[in-house]
């Protein structure tokens, strides 16, 4: 399993019209050549740095697009958007929220959502399934952006057998244009939570991911299947009930993340219900720092990692340190009076290039056994060819005569475990669907684990 680096982008925001009034110097130097960003006297070194007059489009093409394409051959990807409150995440994820329309300012899910529907047109030969998610964590609660009959439905985060991080009862919707994709994210974003504080007039009071579901299926007319030719179906003489269900499955999730940023009291002036959001946000944010310094300390002497300190950073575990292909896109302010978040943002963001993730391609478990036993049996025909074909040259031993047996033994045991796998799901998927019928017979916490099963077998 090939290990791949965290990547890390910096965008440094252009001062504000009242920062401009107010004369302030900046904090920041780019030196585009070596790709750093010098602060005081420390200079850091990162995988990408734009200036502040740097579009949408180039940080777009330049970090995001590659993504894609491991997202389209079965990688999970995440995007996500850290540093301080006011700095361009919001900006830089979603694009400007103010109504204006000039494609300039589209961010990047509204672009990436357009490059994957174009990608998807011109593979006709692929049936592709695509679906989205999206979810806020505010004050640490979980909440559905998609569910608008029952928002605070109950979100449990768990992990799957392979590990990967699932939310269960979270709402995954299907959709078949790019449109139908910005609608549920324009309505989604419609009631998240933001507010006005003295720093940021839209400051984002939440966490918020942002997931599309991109899965593939597809026929290989080479393994003998359905739509294989018929001189593809070899030595059909041998009766062998192969399904013909050949279809290959991959699948991969990209995430788009948009961080609220971290506040400082004397400055925001946040009292109240502001001041409490202020807490959660600073909380969570403490302990995705916690996670990144303990994944990019490569001195460190133990293994744990406290993704379990915050709902957010069990929410990231898959991003940081596990299955996907994951871009940090650093968001900081030049004026001097942000001084020290933009410090501490640009050394999180260092100490993350240490990361390393371990993506894997997420195939159909099902569709992976088939292919292994259709390997098996495709082997075991080539061995009863050979051993036709010598019989035809020379009066077979009882030994060789022993061997063709055992090779036909053997595929039948494999046709008959194919038939047992296959039987076994759908006697499972009754009995399930029985226990579903009657809720009250469950507890709380199995009833959840039976709806999650129903819903993969469905799937």
């Amino acid at each position: 399993m090939q290990e791949v680096p965290v990547k890390v982008a910096v965008r440094v925001r252009p001062l504000l019209q009242r920062e401009r009034l107010q004369k302030l110097d900046t904090c920041l130097r780019l030196i585009k050549e070596n790709r750093q960003i010098a602060i005081g006297k420390k200079a850091f070194t990162f995988d990408h740095v734009f200036a502040p007059e740097c579009s949408q489009d180039e940080l777009f093409d330049s970090c995001v697009r590659p993504l894609i394409d491991k997202c389209f051959d079965g990688y999970n990807a995440t995007v996500f958007a850290y540093g301080q409150t006011g700095s361009g995440k919001t900006y830089t994820i979603l694009g400007n929220q103010t109504g204006d329309t000039d494609d300039d300012d589209f961010g990047i899910i509204p672009r990436a959502v357009d490059s994957i529907f174009r990608r998807i047109d011109n593979k006709k030969e692929v049936l592709f399934t695509v679906k989205v998610s999206y979810i806020e964590n505010y004050l640490d609660d979980l909440k559905d952006l998609l569910n608008y009959d029952n928002p605070h439905k109950d979100l449990y985060i768990r992990e799957d057998d392979q590990g990967n991080t699932v939310i269960s009862n979270l709402s995954e919707i299907e959709c078949y244009t790019a449109d139908d994709v910005l609608s549920y994210l324009e309505e989604g974003s419609a009631i998240r939570k933001t507010g006005m504080t003295n720093v940021n007039e839209h400051s984002s009071r939440s966490h918020s991911i942002f997931t599309l579901i991109i899965e593939q299926k597809w026929n290989d007319p080479r393994a003998g299947g359905k739509d294989a030719a018929p001189d593809d179906r070899r030595d059909n003489d041998l009766s062998l009930n192969i399904p013909d269900d050949d279809d290959h499955v991959i699948s991969g999730k990209f995430h788009f993340v948009d961080l609220a940023g971290s506040e400082r009291v004397n400055q925001t002036q946040n009292v109240g219900e502001r001041f409490k959001e202020s807490i959660h946000i600073n909380t969570g944010l403490l302990a995705l720092g916690n996670v990144i310094s303990a994944l990019g300390d490569l001195k460190r002497k133990t293994s744990h990692v406290p993704y379990r300190d915050a709902k957010i950073t069990r929410l990231l575990k898959d991003s940081l340190g596990g299955n996907s292909n994951t871009l940090m896109i650093t968001c900081v302010s030049p004026a001097s009076t942000n001084f020290d978040e933009s410090m501490n943002s640009l050394k999180y963001s260092n100490r993350a290039r240490n990361i390393r993730n371990k993506p894997v391609v997420n195939r159909d478990p099902q569709s992976v056994r088939m292919e292994e036993m259709q390997s098996e049996i495709a082997a075991l025909r080539d061995e009863l060819a050979k051993e036709r074909k010598s019989k035809m040259s020379k009066e077979p031993s009882f030994d060789e005569d022993n061997r063709v047996k055992s090779l036909s033994e053997e595929m039948s045991r494999l046709e008959k475990e194919s038939d047992f796998y296959k039987s076994s799901a759908e006697q499972a998927y009754r009995v399930l669907l029985a226990l579903h019928n009657y809720p009250e017979n469950l507890t709380k916490e199995d009833a959840t684990d039976v709806a999650g099963w129903i819903e993969n077998f469905e799937k």
